[in-house]
């Protein structure tokens, strides 16, 4: 399977992941199988101290996967080697329709900006020529030449992610 991927990108707490929790279930009413990726910028832990998962690694395991009936999660620790590339990271994730990835703003997939002029920040697509779009709250406000989509319009974002990819809409919102 070839899978698609899309990028969020945008300042911190323009709604990137807000977007994401509505812009998933949207795709997925469409008939895609949909997975994301999110990149931090920082360092960040899933486990808790006691966990046996957490005593595990913090022995030194390299990799630490916890299965239960409902979900399983491969941990590796990098050991202080280098991030890996997202291209490699994509390789170890199950084949589905698209991808969406947030963050990862320096890569050269396509991408949408995430943007509020309430954040202070200038737009980032002036100097990232892989973003394709901007989605704000203030669509009226954002001189670019760029598409401009309304950020509280999941279902329009939805439509220009799949335009975008080449993916087929199974069924157009609001389909019964």
């Amino acid at each position: 399977m070839n899978m698609k991927i899309f990028g969020l990108t945008g300042w911190s707490g323009s709604g990137k992941t807000t977007l994401i929790r509505h812009l998933v279930p949207a795709l997925i009413g469409r008939g895609l199988r949909v997975s994301t990726m999110k990149h931090a910028h920082h360092g960040f832990d899933m486990d808790k101290p006691g966990k046996d998962s957490y005593v595990h690694r913090e022995a030194g395991a390299v990799e630490v996967m916890i299965s239960s009936r409902n979900r399983w999660v491969l941990q590796h620790e990098n050991r202080e080697g280098p991030e890996p590339p997202m291209e490699e990271l994509l390789r170890y994730m199950s084949p589905v329709d698209l991808v969406l990835i947030e963050g990862f703003k320096t890569y050269p997939h396509d991408k949408l900006e995430v943007y509020r002029a309430e954040t202070g920040k200038p737009l980032m697509a002036t100097g990232i020529p892989s973003i394709v779009a901007i989605a704000t709250d203030a669509p009226d406000a954002v001189r670019t030449p760029l598409p401009v989509l309304d950020l509280n319009d999941a279902e329009t974002i939805a439509d220009f992610v799949i335009d975008r990819c080449g993916l087929l809409k199974v069924r157009s919102h609001g389909a019964a």
